[in-house]
């Protein structure tokens, strides 16, 4: 096990009736709050009603920026940044998933600078500060609300990128599981598929010989997140199912998977983010076809970590260790399609013709996160994989 600081500074509350303490929490940074939020689905569940009132009982002054698209866009975090220039809040607040949070966390830390927040993006620029984001969670996926990453895509360029910094932890996030209830099996499976990506990537890519806390941590994931996924996609409004999905996709990216496991990479969401920033596609959609291609790839190289996920997840004991490898890669496969989350570019509507367009565009981002080894025939090979 590697040398590791572990730091999370986002403080949780989390169950049934918490909702109401966003305006408290938020007051103690400010009087006056930029609340971000996304096409309006809260207004219809009463989860707006709640953060509203909570808000201004608590003497906040709330500034409205809805409207963040499923795969949040550049101009409209330069309309937030604007608008919390223009009026000179103390604070954000989000109210959603993590397209809604890596907005307000792009607004955060852009309101305090005068370049172009997607310098930041691009390592132009460090973030030197930010303003203080507290968070009411409404989709278990992304472990944005606590963890210090975001994710926009530059419309104009065609390009999602994603980093994380220090300053971009949330101070303050708030999981009522009953705030899930409302999200469709759709996207719940797509948020499932999120969380396990990020755990799947700490789990394969590190280069540690023996690394069983974090390999039985991460491996118990996985099953969680699977388990409590089709518990709720049996009942939609199952509070424990819910809870047991949103603590468990919070853990798989807040910082503790990774502990002392190294130098680790991220390549499906690599490949993954040129899908969504090419033709729009919800990112746990665009996962759970990359997913299976990318581990396929790799098994054949270094079959090792793969059997053991096989044999520990899904129970495949018997035979070599290629075999098990590949069969524990088509039962993860088959699970998601199981949950009903495409698992081929046919399925995501994108033409085989389109590879080496889609591996030209996560070049740019390998170059960005430092991978290298992620180049336009390798992507091309993975790709290829995903049919």
């Amino acid at each position: 096990m590697k040398n590791f600081v572990f730091h999370n500074p986002t403080k949780i509350l989390f169950g049934k009736d918490t909702i109401p303490s966003i305006g408290s929490e938020t007051a103690a940074f400010g009087k006056k709050a930029l609340m971000v939020y996304g096409q309006g689905s809260i207004k219809e569940n009463g989860i707006y009603e709640q953060v509203t009132k909570s808000l201004q009982d608590a003497g906040v002054t709330i500034v409205e920026h809805g409207g963040v698209k499923s795969n949040p866009v550049l101009s409209h975090v330069h309309q937030g940044i604007q608008l919390a220039k223009e009026h000179k809040v103390d604070a954000i607040v989000a109210v959603g998933g993590g397209s809604v949070i890596d907005s307000a966390k792009a607004i955060s830390a852009g309101a305090l600078v005068e370049h172009d927040v997607w310098k930041f993006f691009i390592g132009k620029k460090s973030i030197k500060d930010a303003l203080p984001l507290t968070c009411v969670l409404t989709l278990a996926a992304s472990g944005s609300e606590m963890n210090s990453g975001m994710v926009i895509t530059n419309e104009e360029t065609e390009q999602k990128f994603g980093f994380a910094n220090k300053h971009l932890f949330p101070k303050v996030s708030i999981l009522d599981p009953r705030a899930t209830f409302t999200v469709s099996p759709q996207y719940t499976a797509y948020g499932s598929v999120d969380a396990i990506a990020h755990v799947l990537e700490y789990y394969f890519t590190n280069q540690e010989p023996y690394t069983p806390v974090q390999d039985h941590f991460m491996e118990g994931l996985v099953i969680s997140c699977m388990d409590s996924c089709n518990r709720v996609l049996k009942n939609l409004e199952d509070y424990d199912a819910r809870a047991d999905l949103m603590w468990g996709a919070t853990l798989a990216l807040n910082g503790m998977t990774g502990a002392g496991l190294g130098k680790v990479g991220f390549p499906m969401h690599l490949i993954e983010h040129s899908l969504s920033a090419l033709y729009n596609v919800a990112h746990g959609a665009g996962l759970s076809v990359v997913i299976p291609g990318w581990m396929i790839y790799q098994a054949q190289r270094t079959p090792e970590k793969f059997a053991q996920f096989g044999e520990r997840v899904f129970g495949k004991t018997s035979g070599p260790m290629e075999k098990k490898a590949a069969e524990g890669i088509q039962a993860l496969l088959s699970w998601f399609v199981k949950v009903k989350t495409p698992t081929s570019l046919p399925a995501l509507h994108i033409p085989l013709k389109d590879i080496p367009r889609i591996a030209e565009n996560a070049v740019g981002l390998a170059k960005v996160w430092r991978m290298p080894e992620y180049t336009k025939e390798k992507i091309e090979d993975i790709l290829k994989l995903c049919v």
